[in-house]
């Protein structure tokens, strides 16, 4: 029997526009994996079969309880709650207080029911998790990795039969990832991931792949479902070139027939000029000729409009499954220059180690470190948004920040705008140029920063801090979280090539490799 089940489902906009139309699915295989380009409707297709959002129409029928991981923790940062409050362990944890004061009441001891020893267990495992080991901890007070740890953890623990994880190695360090692969090994139940990460889709028994084209499923893991696509596009590829050589036969063929019939024609009319032959004669050639010619045209016609239609499709699938480009300004050439140095640093928030770094201009650093240890903190202090606890700090060109939240993009402004306002000197041709490389085309280019998924917000984001004037030093805190596997890939290869230096922190090792980091350092120890 099916894990769950979609029949005709489809999600429209308060404005009108359709994400996907009519798509059906029926989940069989206990690991299931769906990848897609960002805006293609992912999320949404996910929030939709584990019955948090309701389709505008069609059915989704479930067999299994479930329980689903979203990157947003706005919950655990807004409210005042701590570890134990979050993980439903605050009531007995206070009863054991209550009766290791001397409180005998019998309420007290119903609470605490068979959990004796439920203070030091927590503990242990809060350690195992790197996270803090006070149960009175403030959840808002975690980085973005503690607090994606937490809440897995929370998920894996539960009772649900199947888990709907929505990128959940977002913000994990290495250990994390390597303890969130193991949670996943473990868990008995179903699970249904959403993810760029090619280590967990290894992992899976299908993927599922959500474009214009609908909804593929590919048997396999990720590597044989990368494999599939590669050949997919040698596939149309080959055909474009049969359908270029068929029309260039027919169009070749309706010139040598027009030929002909002008030949022919003119032979014609040289006889009746000479009178050599009957006028009847002539005229039922010709008639003859005319019929002849007209159901040659029409059959010529129909087979390049065929031709003509076959092409087309085909360039509409090509332009779906061809690779996009991202394009970043080199850097200016400053090799051998230190571009910032830190001396007897100590941050503000973060590891309390007292470190030092020096790092030179068209230098790629990888910045690494545990979850929590500072790393975003300093880059935050390097651009001046953050103060220096203790030690000197020297930066000697201009650098340029790219965080998480996307905060240099203007949510009123469009895509276009927000890349002319921000880029000084850029013309809209090249502009335009920049933003379709990235896939965003004619109209495409008006749409709002505050409608753009997280994905392409990191994109238009990446054109604009590395096409400044200055030419700055790129600070990048992870911008790969929020990329599909596509334009991770386009991404690494954009800052291989970039001549510029960068900053970068991430936790994703193959993106880091393949982005031509040249040192890692771990200030923090």
């Amino acid at each position: 029997m099916p894990i769950l089940q979609a029949h005709n489902i489809s999600y429209q906009f308060e404005n009108g526009e359709k994400l996907f139309d009519n798509l059906s699915c029926s989940m069989t295989q206990r690991r299931v994996g769906l990848v897609g380009r960002n805006g293609a409707g992912k999320s949404i297709l996910a929030s939709i079969l584990s019955g948090e959002k309701t389709p505008s129409s069609g059915t989704v029928t479930q067999t299994k309880s479930v329980l689903a991981y979203r990157q947003q923790a706005s919950d655990l940062l807004a409210m005042p709650l701590s570890l134990s409050q979050f993980l439903g362990k605050h009531d007995v944890l206070e009863a054991l207080k209550r009766v290791e004061a001397g409180d005998c009441s019998q309420y007290y001891f119903d609470v605490i029911g068979d959990q004796w020893t439920l203070s030091k267990q927590l503990n242990q495992q809060l350690k195992a998790l790197g996270l803090p080991q006070q149960a009175d901890f403030p959840c808002a007070q975690l980085s973005g990795g503690q607090l994606a740890r937490l809440q897995l953890w929370n998920m894996f623990e539960s009772d649900a039969e199947m888990l709907f994880l929505d990128e959940p190695s977002n913000h994990l360090d290495v250990r994390a990832k390597e303890w969130l692969l193991g949670s996943m090994r473990e868990f008995k139940g179903a699970i249904f991931l959403i993810s760029h990460d090619r280590t967990l889709l290894r992992e899976m028994e299908e993927i599922w792949e959500i474009s214009e084209l609908g909804l593929q499923v590919f048997g396999g893991n990720y590597d044989i479902y990368h494999q599939r696509k590669h050949a997919e596009i040698r596939a149309v590829e080959r055909q474009l070139i049969s359908v270029d050589k068929q029309r260039k036969h027919l169009r070749a063929q309706i010139q040598c027939n027009r030929e002909k019939a002008e030949q022919r024609a003119a032979q014609g009319n040289r006889l009746r000029k000479e009178g050599s032959q009957a006028k009847m004669i002539l005229d039922g050639a010709k008639n003859q000729a005319e019929v002849s010619a007209s159901k040659r045209n029409k059959n010529q016609q129909h087979r390049q409009m065929k031709l003509d239609d076959k092409h087309q499709a085909l360039m509409a699938r090509k332009e779906l499954l061809k690779e996009q480009k991202l394009y970043l300004e080199d850097g200016a050439c400053r090799s051998g220059k230190v571009m910032l140095s830190i001396l007897n640093g100590v941050l503000a928030y973060g590891y309390s180690n007292v470190f030092s770094l020096q790092v030179y201009a068209n230098e790629k650093v990888h910045l690494a470190g545990p979850n929590g240890c500072g790393k975003s903190t300093l880059l935050k202090m390097l651009a001046g948004k953050k103060p220096l606890k203790r030690g000197e700090c020297r930066v000697n060109a201009p650098l340029c920040m790219l965080d998480q939240h996307f905060g240099m993009i203007q949510s009123e402004l469009s895509m276009l705008d927000n890349l002319l306002q921000q880029c000084c000197g850029i013309t809209v041709s090249e502009a335009r140029t920049l933003l379709a490389g990235i896939g965003f085309r004619r109209d495409s280019v008006f749409r709002l920063g505050r409608v753009l998924s997280g994905g392409e917000k990191m994109k238009l984001a990446m054109l604009i801090v590395s096409h400044q004037p200055e030419q700055p030093f790129l600070l990048l805190d992870e911008p790969d979280n929020h990329l599909d596997l596509e334009s991770k890939i386009i991404l690494a290869q954009a800052l291989l090539k970039y001549r510029g230096g960068y900053i970068l922190i991430s936790h994703d090792h193959d993106f880091v490799t393949e982005s031509g980091v040249q040192r890692t350092i771990r200030p923090f120890g």
